[in-house]
């Protein structure tokens, strides 16, 4: 018998409605209540009473008739009142009949002749001696609480702050917290001493947040160690414990722990087109189902689980998924500054896009580098003797069997790190990094064809080593990197799109070191929220980014508006130490003190280089690394954003 279970944020039993089209939502990052940006199709709250507003809310009654609802009957229901207070009348306080009044604005017309220009609205937001406060009363489920808000772009003072606060407390029956919506907010709060609460420690409180939305049939298996992974199909829905560095396809994640909506795991998922969640304490309320198949269902509100009998056909994630040809000819080394997007085919993608930018974006920062063009490569294959024959034996040999492939692919590893590198190639290599980079220290970074394409990401399956020092380490390390196409997730990756694994060519892109005070990614759209305009996400870490797309530990993350100015800040970063170079080669880790990752500024700079990167690239959504370094922004990739695609 078909057995299921409709699960939504606090696991609280509720109906299962039929499948609808996702929606996008201001609820899973504890955003505003806007007209704006909700639902149109969402059916209207009645208007109870014709009284235009209150002068105060004595009892729950009250409130329940002013508030209008957004998503209404679920746990992200967002019962809220607009509220006025008028400076010029008295510090007259107004709790507007929201239903009948879906914007200050319209309350406005209402009560005042003539209506104010919309100049002079604006001027309500950003003024300090504006006449009117606007704000937002909402009841907060997942603190139980009733909070006060203002719109993310409202430039509030202290001495406005405080007389909210005040005349809100003198007539509203409940206890009120003060709700900050972006970083000016926070600021402020902190000036006046107004007890507040923050987006942020809202959001911690959820206990679901789509990473991906989407449906799959599967067996629901749980994943306690990497070591597991090897056990695991295309087949399987699994169950993260905790965040592992490296995945194989499979047809549906649910995580234990949070992560940045940009760890590697979290974008090879939404380039797969499968469903992603974090759900607390997953293992625990989904036990009856381990080992069964299962159908999930995760959309913006909730997800679902059912109980199935399906099987369903063998999995693709190709979709007619072909990888460009590279030219494996030239053995020409190519300087950053000599560099297009149409030297991809030398170099691939991630080191043509670098070039681009910096020969076309006045004043941009990459750090310069030379590539080693994927002849190369092709040449030690060939001396190898690696080619379709010798891969076709791997699954041959390994007759299905995961461990067994994955065995076979480490000796294969093994066989391309012991390989000596010709001198000639050695001293070529050498020579290019003296004379272009003094022999500084370097990364030495994939750029194979199958990274950063506008069809595939290729996101954390191949290897990077940095700060590489000394002639003979570049040739190790440059060994590294070609080895790393037979890593186990990425030879997997291929095997489930139907792709021949001798499609896959390595070029390498050897880039000068640095050492940055903070790193991350951006993305010039908000991957929680597509639907909101205006926006750019960042997530960001001190020190080296590398830690930010493992997803081991949750990043800072932020979200800037840039029609308002604003910045809304998602989660901070907790960690007691960063990766810093070591004089020495390699990487080390040093203790760093608490505090705020980003700021205001360099959140602004950031949403500005994004746009540029973006018009620059075809005006497509980007994915973009980059850091700060005394000051100064430096972009270490740009790839197109896949949002569901691959």
């Amino acid at each position: 018998m078909k057995t299921s279970v409709c699960l939504s944020l606090l696991f609280l039993l509720t109906a299962c409605q039929p499948d609808s089209a996702a929606v996008d939502t201001a609820a899973p990052t504890a955003r505003k209540p806007s007209y704006f940006e909700s639902d149109k199709r969402q059916a209207a709250t009645p208007v109870k009473t014709q009284t235009p507003a209150l002068s105060a809310i004595r009892s729950r009654a009250d409130f329940d008739l002013l508030s209008r609802v957004y998503e209404q009957d679920s746990e992200y229901e967002i019962p809220h009142v607009l509220f006025l207070i008028d400076r010029e009348d008295n510090n007259r306080t107004d709790y507007i009949n929201t239903p009948k009044y879906r914007l200050h604005e319209n309350y406005l017309a209402e009560i005042l002749k003539p209506m104010p220009t919309r100049k002079e609205l604006l001027e309500q937001y950003r003024s300090p001696n504006r006449r009117f406060l606007f704000g937002t009363i909402s009841w907060q489920n997942s603190t139980q609480e009733y909070v006060y808000e203002f719109w993310e772009g409202d430039k509030i003072t202290p001495e406005l702050l405080k007389l909210a606060e005040g005349r809100l407390k003198d007539s509203f029956f409940a206890p009120l917290r003060y709700k900050t919506n972006s970083l000016w907010q926070e600021t402020v709060a902190a000036q006046s001493k107004v007890p507040f609460v923050t987006q942020e420690s809202l959001i911690q409180n959820f206990p679901y947040l789509p990473l991906h939305r989407g449906k799959a049939v599967g067996t629901l298996r749980v994943i306690t160690q990497e070591d597991d992974l090897y056990d695991v199909g295309a087949d399987d829905i699994i169950i993260l414990k905790e965040v592992p560095l490296v995945l194989p396809p499979v047809a549906g994640i649910i995580s234990e722990k949070p992560s940045t909506a940009l760890s590697h795991v979290n974008v090879l998922a939404r380039g797969w087109g499968i469903p992603n969640i974090y759900l607390k304490d997953a293992e625990k309320i989904l036990a009856p189902y381990i080992g069964r198949r299962i159908e999930l269902a995760a959309d913006a509100k909730q997800y679902r689980i059912a109980q199935t009998n399906r099987n369903t056909a063998a999995k693709t994630f190709s979709d007619g998924l072909s990888l460009p040809q590279p030219d494996t000819t030239d053995y020409n080394l190519r300087p950053l500054a000599n560099l297009r997007r149409e030297d991809s085919r030398y170099c691939g993608s991630k080191a043509a896009n670098l070039g681009h930018i910096r020969a076309h974006i006045a004043g941009s920062n990459v750090p310069d580098g030379f590539c080693i063009p994927f002849a190369y490569y092709r040449a030690m294959m060939d001396k190898l003797g690696i080619n379709a024959a010798t891969l076709a034996q791997i699954e041959t040999q390994s007759g299905g069997d995961n461990r067994k492939r994955r065995t076979a692919l480490l000796a294969l590893q093994k066989k391309i790190t012991d390989a000596e590198i010709p001198s000639e190639w050695k001293r070529t290599w050498a020579e290019q990094w003296l004379s272009q980079l003094n022999s500084k220290g370097v990364f030495v970074r994939s750029s194979s064809n199958s990274e950063d394409l506008p069809n595939f990401s290729g996101a954390g399956l191949y290897t990077t080593v940095p700060n590489v020092t000394g002639e003979n380490a570049l040739a190790e390390a440059v060994k590294q990197s070609w080895a790393s196409v037979f890593n186990y997730s990425a030879y997997e990756a291929r095997r489930i799109a139907g792709l021949p694994h001798d499609s896959v060519k390595m070029s390498v892109f050897v880039q000068q070191s640095i050492n940055t005070d903070l790193s991350g990614v951006l993305v010039t759209v908000n991957p929680y929220d597509t639907a909101q305009k205006n926006t750019s996400y960042i997530a960001a870490k001190r020190g080296l980014g590398i830690r930010v797309v493992e997803g081991k530990r949750v990043a800072e993350q932020a979200v800037y508006n840039r029609r308002n100015d604003a910045v809304q800040r998602l989660s901070s970063s907790n960690e007691t130490t960063a990766l810093q170079l070591d004089e020495n080669g390699g990487i080390r880790e040093v203790p760093i003190t608490g505090g705020n990752v980003m700021n205001h500024d360099q959140i602004r700079r950031l949403d500005q280089a994004g746009q540029q990167i973006k018009q620059l690239f075809g005006n497509g959504e980007q994915d973009i690394e980059w850091a700060f370094a005394g000051g100064k922004l430096v972009i270490l990739q740009a790839r197109p954003y896949l949002n569901g695609g691959r």
